[in-house]
């Protein structure tokens, strides 16, 4: 499949690098000045034990022909607007849409845009970075796609998203329940946000503080119990996974939203931690922790933008 990736930073560049490597079809979006690192260094992956350097093609949105066969979205949320404005020529009437976004908003958005027959569901999980010199690193083991029509169903063309996305080196496959997925990763990375944000620390940290491990597990039951009420209960595993991860010891593990905010970057804080305090609200659920860290993470874009 001719395969665009909206976005060659931390997680675009990670999984769109590795599938062209492989030799699938793909062609990263990107703005004039990230297209001219690439192709002066090409696209440099760091993982643990391993350096690559891969030789991608890009486009910019002005010179950007259409239509793909499939468009994969790995832009942060502040970027989303921008993003489905550019991707109009490339979007073709059979043009699939695998978005990689946090939170749900996005797929209100590409629904509204694109109409639901052209939009999947997807989910990445990946700790990865960029460096000042624009090199993609990943920072742990995980690297792992899921994706599929958000009506559960198979589709007469989840087959060749399968093929295009799969075959790299990482873990890529269908999921018949993308949206419960989509559910699960934002209690996780909402539940690690708010922690690491509001204390200004790594896991590792706050778990080794009086009273860290007690305020971590309080927000993961609090994340937990909105997604719970909004109809999307986390299954057993991905609650013991949540519970276990935020309440580490010794594991220096932070937020995204957290590396953002001490770089003094945009962050993610109205589709993660906003957005779920506003369907807390919804379903009369308190989430007193939650919101004190919307709170924050509000006046830190205030004070950033001013």
């Amino acid at each position: 499949m001719r395969t665009l990736f909206v976005g060659a930073g931390a997680t675009g560049g990670y999984f769109g690098g590795l599938l062209a490597e492989a030799g699938r079809d793909v062609t990263f979006l990107v703005r004039p000045r990230r297209g001219a690192t690439l192709a002066e260094r090409g696209l440099r992956i760091l993982s643990p034990g391993d350096e690559r350097v891969i030789p991608v093609r890009t486009v910019t949105a002005d010179a950007l022909d259409g239509p793909y066969d499939l468009i994969v979205l790995a832009v942060k949320s502040y970027g989303l607007e921008q993003a489905v404005a550019d991707i109009g020529p490339a979007a073709g009437p059979e043009t699939v849409i695998v978005p990689l976004l946090n939170g749900m908003r996005h797929i209100d958005t590409l629904v509204d845009t694109f109409g639901a027959e052209r939009v999947y569901g997807g989910v990445c999980m990946i700790a990865g970075t960029l460096t000042e010199e624009g090199d993609v690193v990943r920072l742990t083991g995980l690297q792992r796609l899921a994706y599929g029509p958000l009506d559960g169903g198979g589709g007469d063309r989840l087959a060749a998203v399968t093929e295009a996305l799969s075959g790299a080196g990482f873990e890529s496959q269908p999921s018949a329940q993308i949206v419960h997925e989509m559910w699960e990763k934002w209690v996780f990375l909402a539940s690690l946000g708010v922690v690491t944000t509001l204390m200004r620390a790594t896991v590792a940290d706050i778990t080794a503080a009086p009273g860290g491990v007690t305020f971590a597990g309080a927000v993961a039951e609090e994340a937990i119990a909105v997604a719970s009420a909004a109809g999307h209960p986390p299954r057993e595993s991905a609650q013991a996974f949540l519970r276990t991860s935020i309440t580490a010891r010794d594991v220096p593990m932070t937020s995204s939203m957290y590396r953002d905010m001490v770089a003094g970057a945009p962050v993610e804080a109205d589709a993660i931690v906003g957005d779920l305090v506003a369907f807390a609200e919804r379903h009369g659920v308190a989430v007193p922790l939650i919101s004190a860290a919307w709170t924050n993470l509000s006046i830190y874009s205030d004070n950033r933008a001013a």
